[in-house]
C-alpha cells in the first residue's frame, strides 16, 4: 500500500483517537486531528510502559522528552501545561524511542544483523556531530539517533526531507568531494533532500554509517532517498548509507513490540524479513 503524508496522518489519527480514550489526551482541531497524549501517574499514552519507565530513569534519554512541540499553539488552553513533540501520536522521534528504548532490543541478534551494529549498543538521541563548513565553523545539525557507528534519521508522517538554496548546500566544506552536485535532485532552483545531504555529510565527517528509517507505505520518501544517495561519489561511502522500513525492522523485534506497532501505527512486519 502506498500512502501520502496526509493519508498516513489520517490513519494514525483514526487509530490513536480510539486508543487514547483510556488515557489523558487532547487533539488538534481540523479535518485530520493529531492526538497529543499527556503524562499521567508515571505513564504516558504515547509510549509502551516499559519504554517510558526506562526513558524517565535515564537522564540523557529523558531530555529528549522536552523537545518543543511547534503545533502546540493550535491547541486550546495551551497555557495550562507544556506540550512536547514526543507527546504527539505522529512523532517519528517517539516511534524511534519506543523501538530502541525497549528492553533488550539492541541485544537481539536479528536487530544487530539488520542494522550492522554491535550487540548492546546504547542509543544517543539528538546528537550533533558538527559538520564542517567552508567558514571554518561547524553546522549543529541534529541526528535523530546515534547507535554505535550508525547515524539514524527517522521519518513517519513528515512531508519530506526539506529543500534548500544551493548556496546553503555549498556552505559545507566537503560537499563537492562527497556529492556529484549536478546529480542531486533539484526543483525551482532548490536542492531537494537537504536533510539527507547533511546526514550523508555527517557520516562522511565522522566515519559512520547513515540509515533512514521510514514507513514502507511512504514510497515518496523512499524514492527521495535514492535520488540523493545515487549522487554520492564514493562507492565506499555509498555502501555506508541506506534505507530501512519500519516494517522490515518490525519483523526482527519482540512480539510485544510488534503488536504495539501494529495497533498504534499500522506497521506490520515485512514477510520478506521474517
Amino acid at each position: 500500500m502506498r500512502l501520502s503524508a496526509t493519508a498516513l496522518r489520517c490513519e494514525l489519527s483514526q487509530r490513536n483517537l480510539a486508543l487514547a480514550q483510556a488515557v489523558p489526551h487532547e487533539y488538534t482541531p481540523g479535518a485530520v486531528p493529531s492526538v497529543v497524549y499527556q503524562p499521567f501517574d508515571g505513564a504516558h499514552g504515547n509510549f509502551l510502559p516499559a519504554v517510558y519507565r526506562r526513558i524517565c530513569a535515564s537522564s540523557d534519554w529523558s531530555r529528549r522528552l522536552k523537545k518543543c512541540y511547534t503545533a502546540s499553539r493550535r491547541l486550546a488552553l495551551s497555557a495550562d501545561h507544556i506540550r512536547r513533540e514526543l507527546d504527539c501520536a505522529n512523532s517519528s522521534d517517539a516511534l524511534l524511542m519506543n523501538v530502541f528504548c525497549y528492553p533488550g532490543v539492541t541485544c537481539r541478534k536479528q536487530v544487530c544483523a539488520l542494522l550492522g551494529i554491535r550487540p548492546g549498543s546504547r542509543p544517543q538521541f539528538g546528537m550533533k556531530p558538527g559538520i564542517p563548513l567552508v567558514s571554518g565553523r561547524a553546522d549543529r545539525t541534529e541526528i535523530d539517533m546515534a547507535l554505535g557507528h550508525l547515524f539514524v534519521e527517522a521519518k513517519l508522517t513528515e512531508g519530506g526531507f526539506q529543500s534548500a538554496r544551493s548556496d546553503l548546500v555549498l556552505r559545507y566544506s566537503d560537499v563537492n568531494a562527497v556529492f556529484n552536485l549536478d546529480a542531486l535532485p533539484s526543483s525551482a532552483g532548490l536542492v531537494e533532500g537537504y536533510q539527507l545531504v547533511r546526514g550523508v555529510l555527517a557520516a562522511h565527517h565522522c566515519g559512520t554509517s547513515y540509515l533512514v528509517l521510514c514507513d514502507g507505505r511512504r514510497s515518496d520518501l523512499i524514492e527521495a532517498c535514492y535520488r540523493v544517495f545515487v549522487a554520492v561519489r564514493s562507492c565506499e561511502l555509498r555502501s555506508r548509507v541506506g534505507l530501512l522500513t519500519w516494517q522490515e525492522l518490525s519483523s526482527a523485534l519482540p512480539s510485544t513490540l510488534q503488536r504495539f506497532l501494529v495497533s498504534k501505527y499500522g506497521i506490520c512486519g515485512s514477510p520478506n524479513t521474517r
